[in-house]
């Protein structure tokens, strides 16, 4: 019987077992699909997650599920935004609630969420993206009788390394929480319970675009009484930390239909004056358990009332120090005579009427003092202040009584005493002239060093004066690296630009010894993870900045330049640099510039006119890469330049032009230029392939060529260059990485092409012979270090060898022809005399032969007669033959066309 009844038990033993093994399996599809269907049924959004896992043995007797990659996006009117999103969230809840229908509500026990991000947002009209609830009756599930899906049963819950973001644009409130770790420990199913609750996370707070808070370190043990049915939560055992400064408190907060009621009291719990320096943020008041401190420190106050839609509690606040002091251990000053007596309240309940007084707050060291008085009102509206500062101190003894930041360090003595008094509505309104401050501010050997700036500011003197309106400053001489400043002029808008975030607006006039653009890159370093490029060196116009300068400097170091007698115009807005009426001595010659730079893009860009006068062109086209690149054959030139040039594109970081990017137009003039062909490859190469010239005398005065380039391509406009008695037309284009594509054509005069062609000219004796040019072509390619010229020049010379050849053969007959005919004219018409026939046939010797030889059988010429010279046999056969041909021709006798040319051939 007993082992039947062990049987039994372990039959059902393992049948659990294996129904444990195997639910998940049937369970996680429908668990995953309840929870969206639960959730999405309830609310305007859409909860997803990307799967659900179900485990029944971790957390035995209950079950476990974990939801993964769970997002919540918000609909209309934020729709697409994520309201909530985390990596996982775990619920633990009894097993029976797996096996319950879809109508009822799921208990959940025990809630674990991990990564979270919660951003609430309420817009300008109020409207909240947490308001996501469906109103009764607005569910779509087809079931009246459905439940809203979940009922807490809490035991625990925990929050790890989450943020939850809070922005309220109506108001300008902003509250975020970072590294938020919160975890709890009760029974939330009872009608009364208590609550034990942990919470560490960084605060930060802005409002109306003030930091109250930033990554402030706060910490919280709370004891929670839980109330449910009259929906009370008191605090029962609690202790804050804000940064390190302990706060207990009471109190508690009521939950009503309207309004929901507060009543907490709180404070330090000593009245040390450490607790003063806990305030402050942990990387700034560094190890205060070492200082020493004498007097006290104080913070107390109470909120009390309701909040509803117009309501906040009413409270007060009181901050006090009386004659206090303290002294870090390794720092050789101290902090003298401190006093605080400061007051933040609220009486009405109405948000509008936060007041704060600060009616005292000044501290010493040594002989420097410190000292402010303060009434702001209206603090959450418009906002009115009336305040003033006094000091006297020698700003060094600060970093020698307390832990400043270690790239910060300050020197100088500051005096100071200004009033002021302003609202808020004004100053965003640019109303200044409501606003009311006078005084007077002065700086002496003032010292700033920081990594944001390549160098320290050394300032020898600034003196500015307070109007009403408007900030003068009477003088202001400083220094940084090589560069020195003096500057007066007039601040519009100081007051907008420290509280509404407006730009500086003023006019200046700066002068300058020497003005290094270098002094004023910065180094940016990549942050990205995995990155080990090299930190850059970048130079960025000011975005704060909306002035206007005018500018003067005698000598400006840019790059590898150097401009002399620089001045002109300088409008500074919306992080661009417009220059106008600029001018500058470089290269012994003048520069006149206007044109905008702008570093608002990632690639700084620009654009830019210039005119150039007098320019030495060695020395412009070595400095500069843009030169050099525009005109490969400058470096070879001696002289100097007129020049207009449009150019735009990209600039490197050093503001240097990138010329991957640049396009433009120049339009040059050379003066008295002198040339050194040995500079240049190109122009060696083109003299070694036409011996006839020598490119040192190129005469290139006068000459005016136009460039366009874009696309890292240079084109040229024909030009012509005289040599002599040649003219050289030239055209094509080059690239920025070296490659040259032009043609040099030259109208060549005839007799520089050897002694063959001008043999030929003389023999043919013609006058209209004498200007005969050939023109020849010169193709340049190749790179600028190693060019390559081809020319059609023998071609050329054969071209004219034969026309000149058909020129004389030409000449011969015609010549020929024309005595024969005279000659044989007088013989036919028996008028012509012996005189007659021997004029005629003297206009060509061997015409004259070979007539004679038909008619006299071997006359001789008259210039022979007088010479003693014969014809010989030879050249007696060849005349005779063409003057056969011509006289056959003359006659009407046929002859054969080969015969013909082979007689004239022979004459030739």
């Amino acid at each position: 019987m007993k082992k039947k009844i062990l049987k039994i038990v372990g039959g059902f033993l393992l049948l659990f077992i294996v129904i444990l093994v195997a639910a998940p399996f049937f369970l996680e599809g429908k668990i995953a699909e309840i929870v969206k269907n639960k959730v999405n049924n309830n609310i305007n959004g859409t909860l997803d997650f990307e799967d659900a896992d179900l485990n029944l043995f971790s957390s035995f007797p209950n079950a476990k599920l974990r939801l993964n990659a769970i997002s919540l996006i918000n609909s209309a009117p934020f729709e697409g935004d994520t309201l909530f999103s985390a990596d996982r969230i775990d619920l633990k809840m009894g097993l029976t609630q797996l096996f319950k229908n879809a109508s009822e509500p799921i208990a959940i026990t025990s809630l674990i969420i991990e990564k979270a991000n919660l951003a609430i947002i309420v817009d300008e009209a109020e409207n909240a993206n947490y308001d996501i609830g469906k109103e009764k009756g607005e569910t779509d599930t087809g079931d009246s009788s459905q439940s809203s899906g979940f009922r807490l049963a809490l035991e625990s819950y925990e929050i790890t390394d989450s943020k939850i973001r809070y922005s309220d644009l109506s108001t300008k409130t902003h509250l975020t929480l970072t590294d938020l770790n919160h975890m709890g420990n009760g029974d939330l199913s009872l009608d009364n319970s208590e609550l034990d609750t942990n919470t560490n996370a960084f605060v930060s707070f802005q409002m109306d675009s003030t930091n109250y808070l930033k990554n402030h370190k706060i910490q919280l043990d709370a004891k929670i009484g839980i109330d449910l049915k009259e929906r009370k939560y008191s605090f029962l055992e609690n202790e804050a930390l804000i940064n390190q400064l302990p706060i207990v408190f009471t109190g508690y907060v009521k939950v009503n239909e309207a309004d929901q009621e507060i009543a907490i009291d709180f404070k330090t719990p000593s009245s040390e004056f450490k607790n003063f320096l806990a305030v402050i943020p942990e990387e700034y008041s560094k190890n205060i358990e070492s200082v020493k401190t004498t007097g006290n420190f104080e913070v107390q106050g109470e909120f009390k009332g309701v909040v509803d839609e117009k309501h906040i509690p009413t409270f007060s606040i009181t901050i006090n120090s009386d004659n206090a002091s303290f002294k870090y251990p390794d720092l050789p000053k101290s902090v003298q005579n401190v006093h605080i007596d400061v007051a933040i309240n609220n009486t009405s309940g109405i948000a509008e009427d936060t007041y704060v007084d600060i009616k005292k707050l000044s501290f010493s060291i040594d002989e420097d003092r410190f000292d402010m008085t303060s009434k702001i009102v209206d603090l959450l509206g418009n906002t009115k202040v009336n305040a003033h500062v006094g000091a006297k101190m020698n700003l060094a003894n600060l970093s020698q009584a307390y832990p400043m930041p270690s790239d910060l360090d300050l020197k100088g003595m500051l005096d100071a005493d200004v009033t002021t008094a302003f609202d808020m509505a004004s100053i965003e309104r640019k109303q200044y002239e409501k606003t009311k401050t006078a005084g007077n501010m002065a700086l002496r050997d003032f010292e700033y060093s920081s990594e944001e700036i390549p160098n320290p500011v050394k300032i020898q003197s600034a003196k500015m004066t307070f109007n009403p309106n408007t900030v003068t400053l009477n003088e202001f001489k400083g220094a940084t690296g090589k560069t020195d400043f003096e500057s007066t002029g007039t601040i519009n808008n100081l007051l907008g630009f420290l509280f509404n975030e407006e730009k500086v607006e003023g006019n200046f006039d700066l002068k300058s010894n020497t003005f290094a653009l270098n002094d004023f890159m910065v180094e940016e370093t990549d942050s990205e993870e995995g990155t080990t490029s090299e930190p850059e060196e970048k130079i960025k116009i000011p975005s704060f900045l909306d002035c206007n300068i005018n500018a003067s400097a005698n000598t400006v170091l840019y790059d590898n330049l150097t401009l002399k007698d620089v001045s002109g115009n300088l409008k500074i807005k919306d992080e661009s640099a417009i220059l106008t009426n600029m001018t500058s001595s470089l290269f012994d010659g003048k520069m006149a510039f206007n044109g905008e730079v702008s570093t608002k893009t990632e690639a700084p860009v620009f654009a830019m006119k210039l005119g150039m006068n007098g320019f030495k062109i060695g020395e412009t086209f070595k400095a500069l890469e843009l030169f050099n690149v525009l005109a490969p054959i400058a470096s070879a030139l001696q002289g100097k330049l007129d020049s207009d040039i449009e150019l735009s594109g990209n600039l490197n970081d050093d503001f240097t032009p990138n010329l991957a990017t640049i396009s433009g137009k120049v339009l040059a003039e050379l003066l008295a230029t002198d040339i050194n062909a040995d500079e240049s490859k190109i122009l060696s190469s083109l003299g070694n392939k036409l011996n006839f010239i020598n490119s040192d005398k190129l005469n290139l005065q006068g000459l005016k060529t136009a460039l366009s380039f874009e696309n890292g391509v240079v084109k040229v406009k024909p030009f012509t260059i005289n040599y002599d008695d040649i003219a050289i037309k030239v055209a094509g284009s080059h690239t920025f990485d070296q490659k040259l594509n032009y043609t040099a054509t030259l109208d060549v005069p005839a007799k520089y092409l050897g002694s063959e062609v001008n043999s030929l000219i003389a023999k043919i004796d013609d006058s209209e012979l004498e200007g005969l040019t050939v023109p020849i072509t010169a193709n340049i390619g190749g790179a600028y270090g190693s060019p390559t010229v081809s020319t059609d020049l023998t071609s050329g010379v054969k071209k004219v060898t034969a026309q000149l050849v058909a020129v004389q053969k030409q000449k011969l007959v015609n010549e020929g022809t024309d005595a024969a005919k005279d000659l044989i004219g007088g013989i036919l018409g028996g008028n012509s005399s012996e005189n007659d026939s021997l004029e005629a046939a003297e206009s060509n010797n061997g015409v004259q032969e070979a007539i004679g030889g038909l008619l006299g059988g071997g006359a001789k010429t008259k210039d022979t007669a007088n010479t003693g010279q014969e014809t010989s046999g030879q050249e007696k056969d060849a005349l005779k033959e063409a003057a056969s041909g011509i006289l056959g021709g003359l006659l009407g006798k046929k002859k054969n066309n080969d015969d013909t040319e082979k007689a004239k051939d022979s004459v030739n």
